[in-house]
């Protein structure tokens, strides 16, 4: 009997555990992380072509010829590669750059939603004043 019940409570204790991680699954936050980690790699890679293909060619080339070298991760002196450096920050900017103009969009987006909101009168107003322009009416029929 005491076997059993050992068993029970084990297999209750997997199917709590099992449910319990799928609740935490399944909520919003995680999943959003979930989208947003996606998205960030992609968009990871996205910003490493842009430098990497429009940026170092079309900005950097005069600088990195001028310098004797064809990439820009190979500058380096006495050893330290500050051309990674400099190639990370470039992404470090880009990227903020970006982010920058993506967060300014969406707040004027905001701004405008909130305007348009503001700029709706309430039904309590439009209530209000159907009841200022019948009171005025009653006024003038008296």
């Amino acid at each position: 009997m005491a076997n059993r019940q050992t068993r029970d409570r084990a297999v209750n204790s997997a199917g709590g555990f099992a449910r319990d991680f799928k609740e935490f699954l399944m909520r919003g936050n995680v999943i959003d992380l979930a989208v947003a980690v996606i998205i960030g790699t992609a968009f990871n890679a996205v910003v490493t072509s842009f430098i990497g293909d429009i940026i170092t060619p079309v900005l950097l080339k005069p600088a990195l010829q001028a310098a004797g070298v064809e990439d820009i991760a190979n500058l380096s002196a006495n050893g330290i590669k500050y051309g990674l450096f400099l190639s990370a920050l470039i992404n470090f900017v880009v990227i903020s750059f970006v982010i920058f103009l993506m967060i300014r969009a969406f707040e004027k987006l905001k701004r405008k939603d909130d305007l348009e909101v503001a700029a709706e009168p309430t039904i309590e107003e439009k209530l209000n004043d159907t009841l200022i322009q019948l009171t005025a009416v009653i006024d003038r029929k008296l």
